[in-house]
């Protein structure tokens, strides 16, 4: 018996570092995984390009500010290529983006970086050539800056609809919102509203990009950091279709935000001083809430993170004097209004997105549309989670990873749910070393891309296909500047504008 022992060991000894990461490197030669892989990004990038192309081509439900017309500056160079989209070859390039973005993560170790690195670059490229996809947030962010630089409004007590006749307008899909952003980047939409609507667009597709790419590279480097993949970690993120075409295509300022958390990640895995690196990372964080409150679901956990409790305090602190540095900037900026964001956040929450999980699951059972009391069930699920997240980090377990299940939990529980919101839990998932996170945030972004295409039709809540007559404030142009986003308003009168 025991000389029947050393030889699985010595055949444990040599498993090649590929396989050692519980892919299918153990059982597929490295030659086989790299052409796969190869062949993967070769499909993503194909299937942006085809995307963005057949997006620019002509107008369509795929681009919804074409309610405000179709100039050149809004259909991009691209157009040039003459190509469509109708719906089927949307599903069908979507399909096969997701299809490559799987390649590519089997074999992400075997690809040589450059390779690897060139591929992400170009398809952020091409995306950000293309015209805004599934969302007119970007006109919101020209619409508020304007509002402020230009019109004297500000975007914390005043609606765009108050300014009707400022070119921006046509373009819009909320002009009854107040501004649910932070300081800081309101203050910073302030800076681009004087380059007009054609130059400002092209300014937040090339600022949403170029976060996205820094917020790959820190990704990347935070786990090298941690003694894990670089490569995969970059490929995770980078290629992932949600980040690309949502939240890119759509030019979202959630890069912004996941710039932010990506930083926090790097900086918490610094070397020395450990509580330093800890705190930089919260002052980090604390900035972020001024793109959007979102940054401060990591804080108490980051909090948590050192295990003595003086570094704890002093990682709070450096919290709490970065938000106060906020609210000064918020303060000269907007005076009292300066937390109006807080306020048009909660005015968000009163809306349902029809493909919302408390939506579905509401569908589901059997109920009329979204009860409120059915919602109060899934947000006494996060707070249990969120609890139970604290405790366990307090305890010693990985803030990362306990983070990233939090943050899963925000994103199951929230009745206002946003498909590009799903990136923020792409760096903690990549980031941390837990195959689960990893497996039900790749679970959920295919989610994400689901229920923008039509073979979900039969899966998913039915979509009515006629105008609600009784919506509760009018909405100029309500058929085409809602497109693709469902929701459902107080009362539990359901409304689904995606057709």
């Amino acid at each position: 018996m025991q000389a029947a022992t050393p030889v699985p060991r010595a055949r444990l000894a040599e498993t090649p570092p590929a396989a050692r990461g519980g892919t299918a490197g153990a059982r597929v030669p490295a030659g086989a995984l790299r052409a796969l892989a190869s062949l993967g990004l070769l499909g993503v990038l194909a299937s942006a390009l085809l995307l963005a192309g057949g997006a620019a081509g002509e107008p369509s439900r795929f681009v919804p500010a074409r309610s405000g017309g179709w100039p050149g500056w809004l259909a991009g160079p691209l157009a040039g290529l003459h190509l469509g989209l109708p719906g089927e070859r949307f599903q069908t390039l979507m399909l096969i983006m997701c299809g490559g973005y799987a390649l590519v993560l089997a074999g992400a170790r075997t690809l040589p970086a450059r390779a690897l690195v060139a591929g992400i670059v170009a398809a952020h490229v091409i995306l950000v050539l293309g015209p805004p996809l599934l969302s007119q947030d970007i006109f919101g962010y020209l619409a508020y800056g304007r509002m402020g630089a230009l019109h004297g409004l500000d975007p914390y007590t005043h609606f765009p609809s108050e300014a009707p006749a400022d070119p921006v307008f046509q373009f819009l899909g909320w002009p009854f919102q107040h501004s649910p952003y932070g300081p800081l980047f309101t203050l910073g939409s302030y800076a681009v509203a004087p380059l007009g609507p054609a130059a400002g667009v092209w300014v937040f597709k090339a600022l949403s990009a170029l976060a996205s790419l820094a917020a790959i590279a820190l990704i990347a480097a935070a786990a090298g950091s941690l003694g894990r993949s670089r490569r995969w970690a970059a490929a995770f993120v980078g290629l992932n279709p949600v980040l690309l075409a949502l939240a890119v295509g759509g030019a979202h300022n959630d890069t912004l935000v996941l710039l932010v958390l990506a930083l926090a990640l790097l900086l918490s895995t610094g070397v020395g001083s450990l509580g330093s690196h800890y705190r930089g990372a919260a002052v980090t964080l604390a900035a972020g809430v001024g793109v959007k409150v979102t940054a401060a679901l990591l804080l108490p956990f980051l909090a948590l993170a050192p295990p003595r409790p003086r570094e704890r305090v002093g990682v709070l602190t450096s919290a709490a004097l970065g938000l106060l540095a906020l609210a000064v900037i918020g303060l000269i900026g907007f005076g009292t209004h300066a937390i109006g964001f807080l306020g048009a956040v909660g005015e968000q929450q009163q809306l349902v997105a029809t493909h919302s999980i408390p939506a579905e699951t509401a569908r589901l059972v059997g109920l009329s549309g979204t009860p409120a009391w059915w919602r109060h069930l899934f947000l006494a699920g996060f707070v249990l989670v969120f609890a139970l997240a604290l405790w366990r980090t307090a305890r010693g377990a990985d803030w990362r990873v306990a983070a990233g299940w939090t943050t899963l939990a925000l994103l199951l529980s929230t009745a206002w749910l946003l498909p590009w919101y799903v990136i923020w839990l792409l760096p903690l998932a990549a980031v941390g070393g837990d195959r689960r996170l990893r497996a039900a945030t790749l679970v959920f972004c295919a989610y994400a891309v689901l229920i923008h295409l039509p073979l979900a039709d039969g899966l998913l809540s039915p979509r009515p296909r006629q105008v609600p007559h009784h919506l509760p404030f009018p909405v100029p142009g309500a058929r085409h500047r809602l497109e693709l986003t469902g929701f459902q308003l107080l009362g539990d009168v359901q409304r689904d504008l995606s057709w």
